[in-house]
């Protein structure tokens, strides 16, 4: 009975040196002499720093466009599913078939999660100097009249810019006109154009030279990436503003 005394105070020391020990592996102070308890834990893909992230510049594009210009995406429809997308200075919203307002704002285009795009040809009208939209809107190329498409590219001012993304069809309506029409803006492709074919163009109204922003692949069944219809297409880059604009 008279070692009780004694052994509390053992017990004690011994206590206060386990909690010291355990408090230094912790901590993994020095001279502790164990490793750190976070270390056997901590895996060694969580410890490597992750690689920073590519910076994107309006419209995902890899690097910013110099001054005077305007940054564009323009990515086709794929087959009959996902819509198409027309990006302007970050801008990818708009009302098609709208009345122009009377203060548009700057740059706002297209895209099916705005559910403003259709079957045939999507096309979008900006100012070359302002990069303002004018108007949106997209045309039915299997089953509607091509005279909508023409009432709306025939009166184009100088300097206008257009955009143009196809889905699914975008020529069983195209006539002779409507051809000339988008070559005088600057295609090269628009006498060929033919059904299913996937399409994105952007040509201004009095250029001189052809455009050299289009891309055209045809639908062939040896070649197609999807059944009856070939792959998207998407292009980018940037336009000089215009100097003029009548």
């Amino acid at each position: 009975m008279r070692l009780a005394g004694p052994l509390r105070i053992v017990v004690l020391v011994v206590s206060v040196g386990v909690t010291w020990i355990v408090v230094s592996i912790l901590l993994g102070g020095p001279g502790s002499g164990f490793p750190r308890i976070q270390q056997l834990f901590t895996s060694p893909e969580s410890s490597v720093t992750a690689a920073p992230r590519a910076r994107k510049y309006k419209c995902g594009l890899p690097q910013p466009c110099p001054e005077e210009h305007l940054a564009f995406r323009v990515v086709s429809g794929a087959a009959n599913v996902i819509g198409p997308k027309i990006c302007l200075e970050d801008k990818i919203r708009a009302h098609v078939g709208s009345p122009r307002p009377p203060h548009p704002p700057p740059t706002r285009l297209m895209s099916s999660v705005k559910d403003n795009v259709g079957r045939g040809l999507n096309i979008a009208l900006v100012n070359g100097v302002s990069g303002e939209l004018i108007e949106a809107r997209a045309f039915d190329m299997w089953a509607g009249d091509v005279n909508d498409l023409l009432k709306f590219i025939r009166p184009l001012h100088e300097g206008t810019l257009v955009f143009v993304a196809s889905y699914d069809d975008p020529a069983t309506k195209m006539n002779e006109e409507t051809r000339k029409l988008f070559s005088e803006l600057g295609s090269r492709n628009a006498k060929e154009l033919a059904f299913r074919d996937s399409w994105v163009f952007v040509g201004a109204k009095g250029v001189q030279n052809k455009s050299p922003f289009e891309q055209h692949v045809k639908n062939s069944k040896h070649s197609n990436k999807y059944e009856g219809w070939p792959e998207a297409l998407e292009m980018e880059g940037c336009i000089p503003r215009r100097s003029t604009a009548s």
